[in-house]
């Protein structure tokens, strides 16, 4: 039997975050049906940030809402705080809820101080509150960001990353998710980092959740492969990033691309669970309505194709 890998699809949270303009509800709730329909088991939906700061997820219980059901697909949504949690039990319990969410820190004070308004002891305390607050009703995702770089302090302490994965694997985290925000990571670098996981004893799986920055994504998620990761984030078009009103990191902050890395791992044995052809045309729906051509180079090689 092919070895199998989980990609969770964060279009639209991490790669609408991004974006200058706001996409309607209706339309993220189109998108989200295509990529249930392409056979993704995890989707990040959206975030409960708040709209003063992120205004692309103000519509966040609407999305919620409108979701389309399917068993065995998990939708996700990023709580940076506890009233995010609140809000998220709300739905929850109004039978909107998602069935993950996830809590944040980063590696470095100043990348802290930047993204989420506070600092790292105060961050800590605050996971530790919104894990009590969650009552084991969602699955937990732990993310440690600029795990392998930060746009503010430089190269960060691997032995402090892991020290930060064993703190969410404590809390009950299901899944911990490894970010490499600024696209910093080499393939060196990744297989360094799992194998001090692994040196560790920490057995909860880490999600490699790696940007394009700087052109490495997909080296940088095989050699994760390699080191025995199985989950991984991406998303359609390679889109993504910081929050658009947070300018830090150079040059295209953008996730791994999906439609790249799902036809890299598919043509090396490794299956994925995902339709190609839905997958392509979600890929279509993501460009329509972004209103641009998008960074797939399996995308712009169908485009070639059909004119060819």
């Amino acid at each position: 039997m092919a070895d199998r890998v989980t990609i969770c699809e964060c279009f639209a949270r991490d790669g609408l975050q991004h974006e200058p303009r706001t996409v309607p509800t209706a339309t993220k709730l189109e998108l989200l049906d295509a990529f249930t329909a392409a056979g993704f088991r995890r989707i990040e939906a959206t975030s409960y940030s708040h709209p003063g700061h992120v205004p692309a997820f103000a519509d966040a219980a609407e999305v919620l809402a409108g979701l389309p059901k399917r068993e065995g697909v998990a939708y996700k949504a990023t709580c940076p705080n506890p009233h995010a949690v609140r809000r998220a039990l709300a739905d929850l319990d109004a039978g909107r809820g998602a069935e993950e969410l996830s809590f944040l820190v980063s590696a470095t004070e100043g990348h802290t101080e930047r993204n989420l308004r506070t600092d790292r002891a105060t961050q800590w305390q605050r996971v530790a509150e919104m894990t009590r607050l969650a009552e084991g009703r969602f699955t937990l995702v732990g993310v440690v960001s600029v795990a392998f770089g930060c746009p503010f302090e430089g190269a960060v302490d691997p032995g402090a990353v892991v020290e930060d994965i064993r703190a969410f694997a404590e809390l009950g985290a299901g899944l911990i998710t490894l970010g490499d925000t600024i696209g910093a990571a080499n393939p060196r670098s990744i297989a360094e980092l799992y194998r001090r996981i692994e040196r560790a004893g920490i057995t909860v799986p880490v999600v490699a959740h790696l940007h394009n920055t700087r052109g490495t994504a997909l080296a940088n998620c095989v050699a994760a492969l390699d080191a025995g990761c199985r989950h991984f984030d991406s998303a359609i078009g390679g889109v993504g990033g910081h929050p658009a009103k947070i300018a830090y990191g150079q040059g295209l902050t953008g996730n791994a691309c999906t439609e790249d890395l799902v036809a890299l791992f598919e043509s090396m044995g490794i299956e994925t669970g995902l339709d190609p052809d839905l997958l392509a045309a979600a890929s279509v729906r993501c460009e329509q309505a972004l209103g641009r051509e998008l960074y797939s180079m399996i995308a712009k090689t169908r485009k070639e194709g059909m004119h060819a």
